[in-house]
């Protein structure tokens, strides 16, 4: 019975290791066609079908790999027209942050702490600097966030663009870029471990609250409601860092 039991975690790491290996695998085609000036700020990426076919991967493998890009600012998707290589800086090279993490061994609570310094000081700049737009951005995010709920992977690319645009709210670049370093960190290391997340809805009333205190442009509020946030964050983390089974050895060849 224990053997049987302890059969489905086994499943849901082995469906986790290979939906990363085959995001990353788009991730660097992405990058590919950037560094090789086959695609440019501002271009549309080939269709759906043309990129799954190329890569070999099912054509949801490939929304995966988009979804990534999209939660980091790489890529921009419009209803109806495509999916495009965004105009900003794209932030492709943020995996410095994890080299150095493995050489130096940074622990998660030591992330959290340089985000409660860095992000609640950025949302309370975006509470004083946020447009309009800004905020519609934000609106929007946790509108997505409350749609998501019951899809762990689909919620944390709004979470991530969530932060993101508070980064940019912030209208300071220097902190946006530390933001986007910090949030491809923080995607690539979470989207091993939400599908075991226990309550989303909770972390969508907390963004919920960092939205509300930046459209009223109260600085104080927003830097104490990202603060509460993320407290929140960094035990609801460690819970579902438990609740992953250890890595194993994982056959990609038919991965999808």
């Amino acid at each position: 019975m224990k053997k049987d039991a302890k059969e489905p975690l086994k499943e849901i790491h082995d469906d986790s290791a290979a939906h990363s290996q085959l995001t990353m695998q788009v991730v660097e085609h992405v990058r590919g066609l950037i560094a090789s000036g086959e695609v440019k700020p501002g271009d549309r990426l080939p269709p759906e079908r043309d990129l799954a076919r190329q890569l070999k991967i099912s054509r949801s493998s490939l929304r995966a790999g988009i979804g990534f890009l999209s939660a980091m600012g790489v890529l921009k998707s419009r209803h109806g027209a495509g999916t495009f290589v965004s105009s900003g800086p794209p932030a492709l090279d943020s995996s410095s942050l994890s080299v150095l993490g493995v050489l130096h061994g940074f622990m998660p609570w030591q992330m959290f702490e340089a985000r409660l310094v860095i992000e609640s000081n950025v949302a309370a700049l975006a509470a004083e600097r946020a447009s309009g737009e800004h905020i519609a951005e934000l609106a929007e995010e946790v509108a997505e966030m409350y749609a998501t709920l019951d899809n762990p992977h689909q919620y944390l690319i709004h979470d991530v663009r969530f932060h993101r645009t508070v980064a940019r709210a912030s209208g300071n670049p220097i902190l946006g870029a530390l933001m986007e370093t910090i949030t491809a960190n923080l995607y690539e290391y979470r989207s091993k471990t939400v599908m075991n997340a226990q309550d989303l809805k909770e972390s969508a009333e907390m963004h919920r609250e960092v939205y509300r205190a930046i459209r009223s442009h109260n600085p104080t509020q927003a830097r104490t409601a990202m603060e509460k946030h993320l407290n929140l964050a960094r035990i609801a983390q460690a819970a579902e860092v438990d609740l992953t089974p250890a890595p194993a050895h994982v056959d990609d060849t038919h991965a999808d």
